[in-house]
């Protein structure tokens, strides 16, 4: 039996796979600062929590830009990636900055491009009965070990 979070889970998480860390395409800038406070937290627990959100057709980064940018600089070539259909209407864009609506197309464009928007522009969410949950909230946590995911000498 599939509960709230389960039915949720398969309406917004088309799946759990691992792709290359090389073929994911940011559409936003990371903080240096909150990148070094990953890879400390994350070298600490030996654990990724949870996966890189992305949308399906491209690999645009949607949720994860600092996990990236820190899993790559520890080495690691293969990440667990949950793929979204981004042509759901109930997946959202939204701004952090005041008067400012980025569009899909212009967080495709933008990733396809390499033009990155700013640290803490974008925030995609997902509207259910009215109600915005940040799309790290409908993603699954994984919980992958960080060894097995280190490249190997």
């Amino acid at each position: 039996m599939c509960d709230h979070f389960c039915r949720l889970m398969q309406v917004y998480v088309a799946k759990i796979a691992f792709m290359s860390i090389g073929s994911l395409k940011p559409h936003e800038e990371f903080s240096e600062e909150r990148v070094e406070e990953l890879l400390r937290d994350m070298l600490e627990r030996g654990v990724l929590i949870k996966p890189i959100a992305a949308e399906s057709r491209y690999g645009v980064i949607l949720d994860g830009h600092h996990r990236v940018e820190a899993l790559r600089r520890l080495g690691v070539k293969e990440v667990p990636v949950a793929l979204v259909d981004y042509d759901d209407e109930r997946i959202v864009v939204r701004s952090w900055r005041e008067g400012f609506s980025p569009s899909k197309r212009e967080v495709i464009e933008r990733a396809l491009k390499g033009s990155l928007y700013p640290y803490k522009t974008t925030r995609h969410v997902v509207v259910i009965d009215g109600k915005e949950l940040h799309i790290s909230e409908v993603v699954p946590n994984v919980y992958y070990k960080l060894k097995p995911l280190l490249v190997q000498d």
